[in-house]
């Protein structure tokens, strides 16, 4: 958004930047399982059957609800489906399972007024659900501008007047790869006209005094899908607005990468106290959601009835906020301004990724590979793999093998000192250490701090010079917000000291060792990644025993590539399938992933169908986007460049593309 609109905003989005605090929202009843208020946060998924398929989506139903879904989603693209509902209630109440059940709507407003008469909840897009998107712009004035909205209300207004009369409640839920041409036009491609796209919808429902609505603002990248949220409640509170929240990352895709971007943009407003309800977008069984949305919200039950809570809604909706340094807003990225240390970390370098390698064998140089330095026995060389670690800590053990020439090695303070060769050798220091210490590195000297350590005298006698890097670590249950508090705070006191983010996690080892990694990644990306979507952190150091070296790296990896502050490898933008898609969404990612995986930097759309496809296009530089029964349409960007052409041969097809841009690479 236009850096004058930032300097408007008083950054009251959440009760506290500094301390766990969920804001309360208004109430609105889905069924018999409200939201919002009081009651805990709501997991919910979408049906991927096809919604004429009774006995299918009843049955996907019964799966999701097993697995704790509290709302079921399922498609309504024409009146057909949307009369269906009615059976596939009846059919789930008869076994037994009351779930409420939502109707999802995008482009077919008489299939929203059916189904709002069945369902207890419907969803509308307000980017395609009255409104176009053939990628024109167009330039409104005013008086036009004012004569679209009044067309809208037209057009939207039957559909709130059914909702109120049957008892229905409605998510007015803007998507990032669906902003219509006008508002595209007028607020542009930003977080700002996704809450405007809602809010004109949220106003047609406050004057016809409609109110049961929930609100999302979802995105492929997590960090406009953040300050979209942000950005909204701050919009509605001063509206005298506080309707719940619905959280997702759309297109999150699957596996590790899935489960690390919905965290990042889940997690982090979760950690600001903000959300009501949870779907995860997985390119997975719809049942696979649920326990990830579940893993997700169960860590803020304990935080919840610890911490102090804002008891208002609607027009009454307030925020009090701790203060906000002039150098950070919520609803813009900006990287904090740091020194470059040693021309290695801080400044305009990636973040760092540090791993702790103490307690393997140091005499087999193979421990390195799962750090991403693969060992050669025959040639007696590393070569780096594209997630190759920058520093690795050996505490107080020497490896006994020669390490490759560009990794950096950590030591604890005093046996660092006692080393012979100190080259690409740095210490670690507590501050106690670092500030007695006669002996100090001229190249990088790493100082383990805490939040509450800025306001100490030891901290006061730093002695500061451009070696100094600190590591931030943490053991209070509000770990993020505690070390987001000591980036505010040497913000306030003008100290540009670059920092490492240390976190440390500790499962139980009677857990399953797949549960144990997902918590892992579902913890720290939300940990970590909600300081580095705001611009915190010049690196990042995980710590998990029991947890092997390579999975503690795809995943420091893995969140640096989801805030979009470290590329590593491919990225896909890849739908959660429903009962639109035009093709099997799993068995294609699969298919796409393998024989593209190794394309570093590239993002590449994978769309079961045209809802959000061209808009999600916009984001990624390929789209594979399904168009028809066994047709495909290949996207450049935004554009599409090859029409309905055989599922058989589009892969192929896409590479070609790929090929004729100049940025295919063959695997070695």
């Amino acid at each position: 958004m236009d850096t004058d609109a930032v300097k408007l905003l008083q950054g009251r989005y959440c009760n506290s930047l500094t301390e766990y605090s969920r804001f309360v929202t208004r109430e609105v009843f889905i069924g018999d399982v409200p939201m919002g208020g009081n009651n805990p946060i709501r997991i919910q998924s979408m049906t991927t059957t096809d919604t004429m398929d009774t006995i299918g989506t009843v049955e996907q139903s019964i799966r999701m609800v097993d697995a704790g879904c509290e709302y079921v989603r399922i498609t309504a693209p024409s009146i057909k489906e949307a009369k269906n509902l009615a059976e596939i209630k009846k059919q789930l109440r008869m076994r037994g399972y009351n779930v409420p059940l939502v109707a999802d709507i995008h482009f077919t407003p008489n299939a929203a007024e059916v189904a709002a008469r069945i369902v207890e909840k419907v969803r509308v897009n307000p980017g395609n659900y009255a409104d176009k998107k053939k990628f024109d712009q167009i330039d409104y004035t005013d008086a036009e501008y004012q004569g679209e909205l009044e067309r809208i209300y037209q057009k939207f207004a039957p559909l709130v007047n059914i909702c109120k009369e049957y008892g229905t409640a409605m998510r007015i839920g803007t998507n990032h790869g669906s902003l219509s041409d006008r508002i595209m036009s007028r607020y542009g491609d930003t977080p700002q006209g996704m809450v405007e796209s809602a809010m004109e919808f949220m106003r047609i429902c406050e004057t016809l005094n409609y109110y049961n609505l929930v609100i999302s603002m979802k995105s492929s990248n997590p960090q406009v899908m953040v300050q979209a949220y942000r950005l909204l409640v701050e919009t509605m509170v001063a509206e005298g607005m506080n309707y719940p929240l619905h959280l997702g990352v759309t297109e999150a895709g699957d596996g590790e990468d899935g489960r690390i971007k919905s965290a990042v943009g889940i997690g982090t407003l979760l950690e600001d106290g903000l959300g009501d309800t949870v779907r995860v977008s997985l390119t997975e069984e719809p049942e696979a959601e649920a326990p990830v949305a579940i893993a997700l919200v169960e860590r803020y039950a304990l935080r919840e009835s610890e911490s102090p809570k804002v008891r208002k809604s609607g027009s009454e909706a307030t925020s009090h906020i701790s203060h906000l340094t002039s150098q950070f807003s919520p609803y813009e990225y900006k990287r904090r301004n740091t020194y470059e240390a040693n021309a290695f970390i801080g400044g305009h370098m990636v973040p760092r990724v540090v791993v702790d390698l103490s307690k393997k064998n140091l005499k087999d140089p193979a421990i390195l590979s799962d750090a991403g330095y693969l060992y050669s026995a025959l040639l007696d060389k590393y070569n780096m793999a594209e997630q190759s670690v920058d520093f690795v800590y050996f505490a107080d053990e020497l490896p006994s093998f020669n390490l490759p020439g560009n990794l950096k090695q950590l030591y604890n303070y005093k046996t660092w000192q006692k080393l012979a060769d100190k080259t690409m050798c740095h210490p670690l220091f507590t501050l106690k250490e670092y500030i007695e210490a006669n002996d100090r590195s001229s190249a990088l000297n790493l100082v383990k701090v805490k939040s509450a350590d800025i306001d100490s005298d030891e901290f006061g006698a730093l002695p500061f010079d451009q070696s100094l890097v600190f590591v931030l670590e943490t053991d209070s249950l509000s770990g993020m917000t505690d070390q987001r508090s000591f980036f505010f705070k040497m913000e306030e006191l003008g100290i540009d000291v670059p920092v490492i983010i240390k976190r440390d996690y500790s499962f139980d080892q009677t857990q399953d060792s797949e549960l144990k990694t997902q918590n892992l990644q579902l913890y720290a990306a939300t940990d970590l990644g909600a300081l580095l979507v705001d611009g915190f952190g010049d690196g990042i150091w995980i710590d998990t025993p029991g947890i092997d070296t390579k999975t503690i790296t795809s995943t420091a990896f893995g969140i640096l590539q989801a805030t979009r502050s470290r590329i590593s490898k491919t990225e896909y933008i890849s739908c959660p399938s429903c009962g639109r898609t035009l093709f099997d969404l799993m068995i294609t990612t699969q298919m796409i992933r393998s024989r593209t995986s190794h394309l570093k930097g590239l993002k590449i759309g994978i769309m079961g169908c045209i809802v959000n496809g061209p808009g999600e296009m916009a984001d990624a530089d390929y789209g594979y986007v399904g168009s028809g029964t066994d047709k495909v349409t290949l996207y450049r960007g935004k554009e599409a460049v090859k029409k309905n052409i055989s599922s058989a041969n589009a892969l192929d097809e896409l590479i070609d593309i790929i090929k004729e841009d100049g940025n295919w690479v063959e695997l070695e």
